[in-house]
């Protein structure tokens, strides 16, 4: 893949987030909480724009499904340091789950590692459909509060994608990026 093709809208939101993390990060561990608000809101708010604009514009591509995936890393690395420096009280009585929830994203992401030599991109419906869960309910966490009801579909719609993806990654032979789901890898597609 030529340079050329690898600058489209989609592979530049997301180099954008990559770009923005250490901006993001120091303003979380210099304790500016509005600063780091708006920008970690910027950050997912381009997270969903670069898969949307990537399957409207048919500009899909193993290149772009990487760095969107480590983007997506970056990006909860600092809405949970967020979490934790400005947002550990509203958590506090949902450590349990919480602490299920992430135990199971970082369990998919060192499987990978282990197994594949690489961090995952397989995009599957369940993973994306919880990326938008989970990013409402961090732009509505960081916005405007914690909401409860909606933290609970946001951790159990997660927790159900994260086993999904952990038990395709025991299924599958080699990594694959852009994988639909259990019901297709078992159907052979």
């Amino acid at each position: 893949m030529q340079i050329k093709e690898k600058l489209t809208i989609p592979n530049l939101l997301s180099f954008y987030r990559l770009l923005a993390f250490p901006v993001i990060l120091f303003l979380a561990l210099a304790g500016h909480k509005q600063a780091f608000a708006v920008l970690i809101i910027i950050n997912l708010v381009t997270d969903v724009l670069d898969g949307m604009i990537a399957r409207l514009m048919k500009q899909q591509s193993e290149f772009g499904a990487r760095l969107d995936s480590i983007a997506d890393m970056g990006t909860y690395f600092l809405v949970f340091l967020g979490i934790w420096f400005f947002k550990r009280a509203d958590f506090a009585p949902h450590v349990v789950s919480f602490s299920v929830f992430i135990g199971l994203l970082i369990g998919a992401l060192v499987l990978s590692l282990i197994r594949f030599g690489r961090f995952p991109s397989l995009h599957l419906y369940s993973w994306k459909i919880g990326g938008y869960i989970q990013g409402t309910f961090f732009f509505t966490l960081f916005a405007f509060g914690f909401f409860t009801p909606f933290y609970y579909v946001m951790v159990i719609w997660g927790i159900l994608a994260f086993l999904e993806h952990i038990i395709i990654q025991l299924i599958i032979p080699k990594m694959r990026s852009n994988v639909k789901g259990l019901y297709w890898v078992l159907k052979g597609d």
